[in-house]
């Protein structure tokens, strides 16, 4: 049962970062600024090693993975492409939106780590994404309010 629950838990993860890659991967088709764009897909190529570190854990559980993009991923790149049409592509409008989807993923990983059936290593795995994803957030919000 409880490699089951570990497995629902690495796929939705997984899904929540695979929506997170696309997404920077959109902000930064959508940014401006040069530095501000290698950021973004600096963090979507995290986004991918991530993955890829989790669909490796649940093979080892004996599974196989298919990571798609989740529905509120596909909702929250619409509001970026959104923020970016209305905002001509304001550098602040697409931070904002990045962060409402970090904080979004951040409120799933913590929520994972409180399940009693993670074993010392996969809590060790989503403890370390979580620090990860939370330099993240700290590394894009430095960009805001400077100009292109």
């Amino acid at each position: 049962m409880e490699t089951k629950k570990n497995i629902e838990i690495l796929n939705e993860l997984i899904s929540i970062l695979e929506d997170g890659r696309v997404g920077y991967t959109n902000a930064a088709e959508n940014c401006e600024h040069g530095k501000l764009k290698t950021e973004f897909l600096g963090i979507a190529r995290d986004r991918s090693l991530m993955v890829v570190q989790l669909q490796d854990e649940i093979n080892r559980l004996g599974k196989s993975t298919d990571a798609t993009d989740g529905p509120l991923g596909v909702i929250h790149r619409a509001w970026i492409d959104f923020k970016a049409m209305i905002t001509g592509h304001d550098n602040d409008a697409i931070i904002e939106a990045c962060v409402t989807g970090e904080n979004a993923a951040l409120e799933k990983f913590r929520e994972a780590l409180k399940n009693d059936s993670l074993t010392p290593t996969l809590y060790g795995i989503i403890s370390a994404q979580l620090m990860s994803i939370e330099k993240a957030v700290a590394r894009i919000k430095a960009y805001k309010n400077i100009t292109v």
